[in-house]
């Protein structure tokens, strides 16, 4: 017989919390607790969380607008893939994809061709995926071999080792060289043959925020084909800067206008100033999707197309992504992400005279995404090191990720803030009186062992 419920709505909240005893942690529990009890139990174990405003790690979105709170309680009912159920859901997803087709310069935007996934990582291997099918396709009907496909990167996020693990597809990753951070053409073409299904630049890389060059390696992957006859297609992940580099560099070419990009990835969440939990996916025509991988699903009410790897997802955070692209319009964007990029510029002009460091990357719309990336200078021994200052600036709550670069550059560590809208130019200068209160600590009490990757506050991406 089940136990009656423990704590009423009559008590004082922390005596019928009390009388519960610690929250359940490992056994479910045999009887359940008044609403306002169980919610102030688990909100109290939340105050133990990092404040996200502080947090200068994540890509992404920390503040929402008051309407978006609105939109996504009023869809928390609503299943994204049930169409049938939802049509009206279904139309909003349409009309993004078909805006982002826009956006992205598609040869034919009311046309796009495109979902919305639950992140950039899904969409990022959706689009790996149709390569490899494709060129799984070509190869049968050249009569050739599909068994050792490989694929070309420049040092990327996890979702793309994830990718390829899961895949059992060969990771010919361009490792970073001193001077060299970013894959170039010339390191592109070396690794390309019959067997790779697409080349894979990052509109925003990880470690240090930059660009990788998509027009150069486009460029090149021309040439390659007029020499070999080998069409390789190029994916581009704009997990980030797809939804920058059209609002702040217009002039950068970089998405479907260069023929060779077949798919782009995105993430809602991150510069789509979206809620967590949405990205996006587009190829530039019906032909670089392949049929095999579009299901038809008829078991909840009619005939649904469906394309992404993972079935039931919420509908409140596409409704969200909409009221965006309605609310802020191309200039709305272009406002808030040109105020980021300008407080990025402010913070790397001054961490430049604040210590002995030396910018990898300052913000440069052009260049990258708004973020700041800054190492110790070659040959400088302040007496402490990067981990070091990322400890300390945990102490006033701030989370500024110190961490060493990927091969061949692991001896090279690395800091860096992420420029997000609502990182405004007043917080940026109470970071910046902490990190000098910090240095100042640091100059004072020099570390006997400074603090490594192994032991800092550390990034895991």
């Amino acid at each position: 017989m089940p136990t009656p419920t423990l704590g009423t709505d009559e008590d004082e909240l922390y005596v019928s919390q009390s009388a519960l005893g610690p929250l359940p942690k490992s056994e479910f529990p045999r009887a359940g607790s008044a609403p306002r009890v169980a919610y102030a139990g688990i909100r109290d174990e939340l105050l133990l969380d990092g404040n996200a405003r502080q947090n200068l790690a994540t890509f992404c979105q920390t503040w929402e607008e008051p309407e978006l709170h609105q939109l996504m309680d009023d869809c928390i009912d609503k299943n994204m893939v049930d169409k049938d159920e939802y049509p009206q859901t279904a139309e909003i997803e349409k009309r993004c994809v078909q805006m982002l087709a826009d956006l992205w310069n598609a040869p034919n935007p009311k046309a796009g061709v495109g979902s919305s996934t639950t992140g950039s990582s899904e969409a990022a291997m959706l689009g790996g995926l149709a390569m490899k099918r494709r060129w799984e396709a070509r190869q049968r009907a050249a009569g050739k071999p599909t068994g050792k496909p490989n694929i070309v990167t420049g040092p990327v996020q996890i979702c793309w080792h994830k990718f390829t693990r899961y895949w059992d597809i060969e990771h010919r990753e361009i490792p970073m060289e001193d001077g060299r951070l970013l894959m170039t053409a010339e390191e592109v073409i070396k690794r390309c043959d019959e067997n790779t299904i697409g080349v894979v630049p990052t509109l925003g890389v990880t470690f240090t925020g930059e660009y990788e060059p998509v027009k150069a390696v486009s460029d090149a992957l021309d040439q390659y084909e007029c020499d070999t006859g080998l069409d390789i297609p190029i994916h581009v992940d704009g997990a980030s800067g797809g939804f920058l580099a059209p609002f702040c560099a217009p002039d950068l070419q970089w998405d479907f206008s260069l023929p060779r990009v077949r798919s782009i990835n995105a993430s809602g969440h991150k510069f789509g100033l979206a809620p967590l939990g949405v990205g996006w996916i587009l190829w530039r025509t019906e032909d670089d999707l392949p049929e095999e991988m579009v299901f038809y699903v008829n078991y909840l009410g009619g005939n649904m197309r469906d394309i992404a790897l993972n079935f039931s997802r919420p509908g409140g955070q596409v409704v969200s992504q909409y009221y965006n692209f309605l609310r802020l319009g191309r200039s709305g964007y272009a406002s808030v992400h040109g105020t980021c990029y300008t407080t990025a510029s402010f913070l790397a002009d001054e961490i430049a005279q604040l210590g002995p460091f030396e910018i990898v990357y300052d913000g440069t719309p052009e260049q990258g995404i708004p973020c700041v990336c800054w190492k110790i200078k070659p040959g400088a021994d302040p007496g402490f090191s990067l981990f070091d200052l990322a400890d300390r600036l945990r102490i006033r709550g701030w989370q500024v990720p110190a961490y060493a670069l990927p091969a061949n550059c692991t001896a090279v560590p690395v800091q860096r803030i992420l420029v997000r809208n609502g990182v405004s130019r007043d917080l940026a200068e109470l970071l910046l009186a902490d990190i000098r209160d910090a240095l100042a600590h640091l100059e004072k009490h020099p570390a006997q062992t400074p603090l490594g990757s192994d032991d800092g506050c550390g990034f895991h991406h």
